[in-house]
């Protein structure tokens, strides 16, 4: 396949627009063969600066550096880096096979090599069968596959990602994901993600890059920033907390952490009494929202197919947690 991927060291990377920070003094080391997810709501920065690492937005301040070398001032063209936008951008009068084969015919590499190496590719993406279709003839999944393919046939250092499958239905981006996270274990390229969407991070990445108001909130592995966020926006964002203030401090409370019994059953020193204000079930989850006195409502996340039938809007409940549950946060602004 592909040979090892670059790293990227992105240093007090700023995008200004007139007094408007876009991208605020962002400092972030990518590393070599890593697959590392640009994870926030919209407006956070996460775009622009895959923009900026990409080329296609002036840098207003910092520097990229690409194995240690910087690339502030190379056009995207000349940076090598592959990319898949959401809109696939495939040629529709060519072929699966010509689609693949374009950034390699562009380049003028011999026939024979071209041909080894779009075979190749339609072997990672599994589209052997589909070389002779054109985009028409191909579902969304399959048509990602070949965007996915043509970015990588040239061996980039560096594979930029834009929100790729957010024009799949949620089945099929499941099923894509899994894929996506395969090729990239095959490859070892570099991949650098865009998305909004909490479960296709956590599913997909090596680390996360939570971003908000242009600037880095958090960064770590995905077990580590679900079961350790250190800011209310990170617990909020990526996954949901509850929210409880407990001796002058903030904490954070996954709602599947905390056990729900009738009044009077539950046993622990954290525990609060309260009513059942509503209850939503999603298949494997029931999802209860229970109001106690002098405190916001309080998630509770109970396995449908344990927890026995709903227990009634009205019903009186005490909720119970571990000593290590709940997650003290650094930042206690709320």
């Amino acid at each position: 396949m592909t040979g090892p991927g670059g790293s990227l060291h992105l240093r007090s990377l700023c995008k200004r627009y007139g007094s408007y920070p876009a991208v605020d003094s962002v400092d972030l080391q990518i590393e070599r063969g890593e697959f590392l997810t640009l994870l926030g709501p919209s407006g956070s920065g996460k775009t622009t600066l895959l923009m900026m690492i990409a080329g296609f937005q002036d840098i207003t301040s910092g520097d990229i550096l690409l194995d240690g070398t910087s690339i502030a001032n190379t056009p995207a063209e000349k940076r090598n880096f592959g990319m898949v936008f959401q809109g696939y951008a495939l040629f529709p009068h060519m072929t699966v096979k010509d689609n693949i084969a374009y950034p390699l015919s562009v380049r003028k590499r011999p026939k024979a090599e071209i041909a080894a190496r779009v075979a190749e590719m339609l072997d990672l993406v599994r589209l052997t069968p589909f070389a002779k279709r054109f985009p028409k003839e191909l579902s969304g999944g399959q048509q990602q596959r070949v965007a996915l393919a043509r970015a990588l046939c040239f061996a980039p250092p560096v594979l930029l990602l834009d929100e790729p499958l957010g024009a799949l239905d949620k089945k099929l981006r499941i099923e894509v994901q899994a894929q996506l996270k395969d090729i990239h274990q095959r490859v070892g390229t570099t991949f650098v993600y865009v998305t909004h969407d909490q479960e296709e991070a956590l599913s997909m990445s090596d680390r996360i890059v939570i971003m908000q108001n242009g600037r880095i909130e958090q960064v770590g592995t995905p077990s580590d920033l679900y079961q350790q966020p250190k800011t209310a926006f990170a617990a909020s964002f990526l996954g949901k907390s509850n929210f409880l203030r407990r001796d002058g401090a903030v904490f954070a409370l996954r709602p599947e952490k905390i056990d729900l019994a009738p009044a009077g059953a539950g046993q622990g020193a954290n525990k609060v009494s309260g009513a059942v204000q509503s209850v939503t079930y999603f298949g494997a989850v029931l999802k209860y929202q229970v109001a106690v006195p002098g405190m916001d409502p309080i998630e509770v996340d109970v396995d449908a197919w344990r927890g026995g039938a709903a227990l009634p809007e009205g019903a009186r409940v005490d909720l119970t947690w571990s000593e290590t549950a709940a997650v003290r946060l650094t930042d206690q602004t709320l």
